[in-house]
């Protein structure tokens, strides 16, 4: 009989919901378990070995850019290609689950894991990870998206309580898994270690159940993060499928003695189990697209990729690109010894790396154009001796360009950062490279934001790569002599400084809890919306070339907001802009970030050539979360669609009228004035009513609003003050307005 069709007994059932090894899940019978494997950036495949954080050796593996360097890249078709070049070698591999995409949001630039994550903007992180899963499991591999949710700090992971407010939930820490969810279908979710307003990830019922399968309609299997699981019989009620890592039975026994003495009901183990099975099926069935794994070939692709994540952040007097024939001195150690991935359980064993120092070589000139100094290392002692020859060499150049990094160890799964700062000894290199070289661009590495306000003082040109993968040596010459245009685009908002975070006084937390303090003002919102200085902002990029944007027009149809502008190359060169549309509602009757990413296209344009941009907002996109009513709603009234190169350059903007039915809540004595005043029915009932009572009273007579006042009144208050409407009569307005009479 084939072993995924035949009737299981109850241990088998409840062995299927744990792990046969640490990266393997149970076997049934003939048809072998799945084999999991750590990514995204890369298969991190230990075929001999088995631990979470990297210190046995995995497979050597294409690294691609890390999320924190990929997303900078804002474009969807790439990730979707880098992919389907990610199932390829999963395939080769053995691996059946690639553990990703990860699609937390960046709530704080501290933030340990930051480099695993896409965005501070979850319509970005959306998109993205839509297409990251696209491209994987369109070659037969499932994914797992993680980590479900509001995992947005190291610190005391394992035990952390994020306290989030139901409308910052959804709004901003849901919305990219949702979007993944519904459009995507990934094989796997993965939940994630802390506790989401008190409850356990793994043992939330409301989050695993309710929220990810009946609202969201996801079918698949929902694995633990290695070691998230506290109570195996808890899970497994709350909607839980699969403990990692496994070995161990002692969950399993638990399992079948919580059935038996009917804590546990056996149709929870039968269903979990049946999805269980069902992942085994697809593994098995998986036949991918046939295209044959070509490593050279994705090498390529891994430079490309480096290549169209570098963002240039500043670039006076046209410093860039250099001249073929510049006399570069090149300084810093990360020029011979690149920083181009995170630490921990992403950590991947690349195929080959390109060292930027070689490749500058290689593209700029050869051994007699190109110097080197390093500048800086670990080493205090050597810090004058280091510095000295870095001045001499970049003195004696054309131009320099230095290379700052956030050492490994500054950064992993983990661990928090303390701060933002780079480094105090690359940073005094630096300063006295400029002194002797003013021609200077810095070329940025780093997984998490790092304060800049220094940096962009002292140089004139700027390049930040984020995180590039094995590729990015050679990315970051293309881009220095101008074989390839910049085109990358800032995720995250880089601030002046730390205490201007929005999430500043309130990450990681303390005694394991974290309040949400600044709600849905995350990143660039919270900055805006206090018209926060920032260093650069969200989305920021410049090119080697100028676009224009014009005649934008702007309607609102059954489908959502539907915009269309032209775009203009007015410089000398092509090259690839990222429009970027924004939506705010100026007069709102709750608060909201003065604009919201909502949509975004890139267009490769000839120089003086245009090119038309058109996108649909979808009018869900525009809601927001009511907690009166549990549920999205739909705000009636003007929006502002602003179109821009970044949160802060927005280039046009147009308003247009959405239309959407009043929002009718259930009503109470306990709702105020100003509530039922709102209400479709009894508005009206009560203007006519107490119309009369509030005229009696004239505002200048006690120095107030009156009606202001009376808005925050409760019903069952108003009978009390005399004003001449009895709770008789408010409780039939209530009864009216409920029933819509």
């Amino acid at each position: 009989m084939n072993a995924l069709a035949r009737e299981l007994t109850l241990e088998e059932k409840a062995a299927l919901g744990s792990g046969a090894s640490f990266w393997h899940s149970e076997p049934v019978d003939d048809a072998p378990g799945v084999f999991l494997s750590d990514g995204p950036h890369g298969i991190r495949a230990q075929i001999d070995s088995a631990d979470a954080l990297g210190i046995g050796v995995s497979a050597p593996a294409t690294c691609f850019p890390p999320a924190a360097g990929i997303a900078q890249s804002w474009d969807p078709d790439l990730v979707e290609r880098i992919g389907a070049a990610l199932g390829r070698e999963a395939r080769e591999l053995g691996v059946g689950v690639l553990l990703g995409p990860g699609i937390n949001i960046r709530r704080d630039p501290r933030g340990g894991r930051n480099f695993e994550y896409l965005s501070e903007d979850p319509h970005l992180s959306g998109a993205l990870g839509s297409a990251w899963v696209r491209g994987v499991q369109g070659e037969g591999i499932g994914t797992s998206v993680k980590h479900f949710a509001a995992n947005n700090a190291e610190t005391d992971r394992l035990r952390l309580s994020s306290e989030v407010d139901q409308r910052t939930l959804r709004e901003i820490y849901l919305r990219a898994f949702e979007r993944v969810v519904k459009t995507e279908k990934p094989w796997t979710v993965m939940c994630s270690y802390n506790r989401v307003n008190g409850v356990w990830a793994s043992e939330d019922p409301w989050l695993l159940t309710q929220v990810l399968r009946d609202e969201w309609g996801f079918d698949g299997v929902v694995v633990s993060d290695w070691g998230a699981v506290r109570d195996r019989v808890a899970s497994v009620a709350a909607g839980l499928d699969l403990q990692m890592p496994g070995g161990q039975n002692d969950g399993d026994r638990a399992v079948v003695d919580a059935v038996r003495t009917g804590r546990l009901p056996e149709a929870t183990v039968e269903t979990s189990s049946a999805r269980m099975r069902a992942l085994i099926r697809r593994v098995a069935d998986s036949a991918g697209s046939g295209v044959p794994l070509d490593l050279d070939e994705n090498h390529r692709l891994a430079r490309e990729a480096a290549r169209r994540s570098i963002v240039l952040l500043k670039n006076e007097d046209s410093l860039l690109p250099l001249a073929p024939a510049t006399r570069v001195a090149v300084i810093g150690a990360f020029a011979e010894h690149p920083r181009f991935q995170g630490g921990g359980s992403s950590h991947v064993n690349p195929t080959r790396v390109d060292i930027p120092l070689d490749e500058i070589r290689s593209v700029g000139g050869d051994q007699g154009s190109v110097t080197f100094a390093a500048g800086y290392s670990a080493n205090p002692a050597a810090a004058q001796t280091l510095r000295e020859e870095a001045v001499a060499t970049a003195a004696d150049a054309e131009a320099a360009v230095v290379f700052l990094a956030l050492p490994d160890r500054d950064e992993s799964e983990g661990y928090d950062r303390d701060h933002i700062d780079l480094p105090a000894n690359q940073v005094d290199v630096l300063r006295a490279v400029v002194a002797a070289q003013p021609r200077t661009v810095v070329v940025l590495s780093h997984g998490g934001v790092v304060r800049l306000a220094e940096v962009d003082s002292l140089a004139p040109a700027i390049l930040d790569g984020a995180l590039l993968g094995q590729g990015g040596g050679r990315a970051v010459a293309d881009i220095l002599f101008g074989v390839a245009e910049p085109s990358g685009r800032l995720t995250e908002t880089v601030p002046v400084r730390l205490q201007d975070v929005p999430s500043y006084l309130s990450f990681p937390g303390e005694f394991s809890r974290v309040v949400y303090g600044e709600g849905i003002f995350v990143g660039y919102r919270g900055y805006d919306a206090r018209e926060t200085q920032v260093t650069y902002p969200f989305g920021h990029g410049l090119s080697y070339t100028r676009f224009e944007y014009s005649d934008l027009q702007v309607e609102s149809a059954a489908d959502g907001i539907r915009a269309r502008l032209t775009v203009t190359n007015v410089g000398s060169r092509e090259g690839r802009e990222v429009v970027q549309f924004y939506v705010g509602k100026p007069e709102s009757r709750v608060s909201r970030a003065p604009r919201e990413l909502k949509a975004f296209r890139s267009t490769v344009i000839p120089a003086g050539a245009s090119a038309d941009i058109e996108v649909v907002i979808p009018r869900e996109d525009l809601n927001y979360w009511d907690e009166r009513v549990d549920g999205w709603v739909l705000e009636g009234g003007a929006y502002r669609v602003s179109v821009g190169a970044s949160s802060r350059d927005i280039r046009v903007s147009v308003e247009v009228a959405v239309d959407a039915p009043p929002l009718r809540l259930h009503l109470s004595m306990q709702s105020t004035m100003g509530e039922v005043a709102e209400h479709p029915v009894a508005g009206p009932i009560l203007a006519a009513s107490m119309g009369q009572h509030m005229d009696q009273v004239p505002d200048d007579e006690l120095g107030m609003d009156m009606a202001r006042m009376g808005a925050s009144f409760p019903l069952d208050r108003i009978a009390m003050m005399g004003a001449g409407i009895t709770a008789d009569d408010l409780a039939q307005l209530v009864a009216a307005g409920n029933s819509g009479a």
